[in-house]
């Protein structure tokens, strides 16, 4: 059976309900505050599952990270791959408003210490599925290089956005590239929708981007070149933090399934807008039969 390896952060994610984000030289008190399961790879790898699909999760944890292990495991995501290290969990100072929204703090830990042998491990578990990365793990080029030199179709998630990493990583060699309107025009050049859709399809012609839009959706430029949008599914926004990681997961297990992007998106989406309208990262992320 097709597989989807996620080769990914994990976060210990320390979470802060505020009535506003904290400014330069201000102290403020915290309305309540959580350490819940996250980093973009375990998200998307919950995601996936949830969304009923077969998928392994590689990456390294520290001896404090047990339980982003157990989290993975109770929602069904393969974690034969995971490797656990002495250098500590990555982990996340995550502040959230009054209007939902986040501002985070990533420290990478035992995520940026993944290693050329677990690299290869990964790579040979993918077999003729897809393999889906994220911008929170290091050796990104060399996995890409190696990834394209098998043959192996590649998903890219460009968050957190590096401009440093734009200029560097060899984005051509990617099946799917995922960013939203910042990350995509960082990379692109360009602001519009459109304009970062055509600049990125001319730079990368094999590649599909799919680019989000939050409140508005997301797009995809069509076989004919004609931009396709995704209009929003309403939603009451409580917390954003987990939305375009559950659209990367319910989107990939749709595709996975054999739908068309369309359809994958409109699922992702539906998906997304039920993430929004619950406090949390991974706990935030619905089941597939919670989708109407």
């Amino acid at each position: 059976m097709k597989k989807i390896v996620c080769l990914g952060s994990l976060n210990l994610d320390h979470v802060y309900r505020l009535d506003h984000f904290v400014r330069p030289g201000e102290t403020l008190g915290s309305e309540s505050y959580s350490v819940g399961c996250g980093g973009k790879g375990l998200n998307q790898s919950i995601a996936l599952a949830r969304a009923g699909a077969p998928v392994m999760h590689a990456g390294r944890i520290g001896h404090d990270g047990g339980v982003l292990r157990s989290a993975l495991e109770a929602a069904g995501v393969d974690v034969s791959l995971l490797v656990e290290g002495d250098v500590p969990t990555g982990h996340a100072i995550i502040q959230v408003d009054a209007k939902g929204e986040n501002a985070i703090i990533l420290y990478g830990g035992a995520n940026r210490r993944i290693t050329e042998v677990e690299i290869d491990a990964a790579l040979d578990a993918v077999g003729d599925g897809i393999l889906l990365l994220q911008n929170e793990i290091n050796s990104l080029g060399t996995i890409l290089e190696k990834a394209h030199a098998r043959g192996i179709r590649t998903a890219f998630n460009f968050a957190p956005f590096d401009p440093e990493d734009a200029k560097t990583l060899p984005l051509g060699l990617l099946s799917y590239l995922i960013v939203n309107e910042i990350e995509g025009a960082g990379v692109a050049g360009v602001a519009e929708p459109e304009a970062i859709l055509r600049t990125l399809k001319e730079r990368y012609p094999g590649c599909r981007v799919i680019l989000t839009l939050g409140k508005a959706g997301a797009a995809f430029l069509g076989d004919d070149g004609v931009m396709v949008s995704v209009p929003p599914c309403p939603a009451e926004v409580v917390d954003t933090t987990s939305a375009g990681d559950t659209f990367i997961g319910y989107l990939f297990a749709g595709l996975l399934e054999g739908m068309e992007l369309k359809a994958a998106m409109e699922l992702a989406g539906r998906a997304s807008a039920i993430t929004v309208s619950r406090a949390g990262a991974a706990d935030s992320i619905p089941f597939r039969k919670e989708l109407r």
